[in-house]
């Protein structure tokens, strides 16, 4: 999945479960690869427009993917993976495409339609499926109910910056999870968010950017509909959840909403909690967690703003 991740388990039996856990991890690797010309995706990217048929895992998360890409208006859009090629994410060979270049790649973008009867999916010829924007979160679900199954009542999973909590932690009470300042490529510590029993998945463009040819800043996460990096004054989104997948879901397309929209939506939505730091400083938290999250004293004068629910 492209990233360091660190299990930690707690109690009896924790090592045995978590040697399970990285086995499952390997193993929806497996499936889910872009690159690995093994795998499900890999085989569904390369069908030429004919259905595929996928294991109960793949089309799970396929129909998730689709879902929250229906629910967030398509700012969230599995079928981007090619103009992240273009920019060179995928590959660490950056360079800016032509307007002509996006508008060819931007013709396959779209995923309405993609086409998921049961575990039997059609992709258009030319349109390719990723599940960068919700596969570590997924991993997370998944591996947090193994642990679960395996009699583990405290763990803390961190896979690539989303964190999965199980429990609480070892004594009892919430977890101190940091959160990382989006600033200055991503160094330092923003502030500290007391959490249990829930996943944690924080998004930006702190985390894999360039500097073009024009010394402008081109960040990884891309809006579907200009196939340019988002550049809306966000730094991060931290999303905080029950699931995982949502989690990760949403830190992506809250990015690409910008800070006004995704606060009306967790208006609308209100089955997550969410903190918004925008380029110039500001932090924007949903009223559920003001009591949970503290800044820390290197930037303790950051002024701090509360998106209330009865706002309309």
């Amino acid at each position: 999945m492209d990233t360091y991740m660190t299990l930690t388990a707690y109690g009896d039996g924790a090592q045995a479960a978590l040697e399970k856990a990285q086995d499952e991890v390997e193993k929806l690797e497996d499936e889910w690869s872009v690159t690995n010309e093994n795998s499900e995706i890999y085989q569904l990217n390369h069908s030429g427009g004919n259905p595929v048929t996928l294991s109960d895992d793949t089309a799970d998360i396929v129909g998730f993917a689709l879902e929250m890409a229906e629910e967030t208006g398509g700012d969230l859009d599995p079928t981007i993976y090619p103009v992240l090629e273009a920019w060179g994410f995928t590959t660490d060979e950056n360079r800016i495409p032509s307007q002509e270049e996006l508008d060819a790649l931007l013709a396959n973008v779209g995923y309405e339609r993609v086409q998921l009867d049961g575990t039997t999916v059609q992709l258009p010829a030319g349109m390719e499926f990723d599940l960068g924007a919700v596969g570590k979160g997924y991993t997370g679900d998944i591996l947090a109910q193994l642990l679960e199954d395996e009699g583990v009542t405290s763990a803390l999973l961190d896979l690539g910056g989303n964190i999965q909590a199980v429990g609480e932690r070892p004594g009892g009470g919430d977890w101190r999870l940091g959160i990382r300042s989006p600033f200055d490529g991503g160094e330092g510590v923003l502030g500290m968010l007391l959490a249990s029993d829930c996943a944690v998945v924080t998004s930006g463009n702190y985390e894999r950017y360039f500097v073009g040819e024009d010394g402008k800043e081109y960040g990884h996460i891309i809006d579907p509909d200009t196939g340019y990096p988002v550049d809306n004054g966000l730094a991060s989104v931290t999303i905080i959840t029950e699931e995982g997948k949502r989690g990760d879901a949403l830190s992506t397309s809250m990015f690409v909403k910008g800070l006004d929209e995704a606060s009306r939506y967790w208006q609308d939505y209100q089955d997550f909690e969410m903190i918004l730091v925008t380029q110039d400083g500001q932090i924007y938290l949903t009223e559920g967690i003001e009591d949970q999250f503290t800044l820390s004293s290197d930037f303790g004068n950051m002024d701090t703003h509360v998106i209330e629910r009865d706002e309309q």
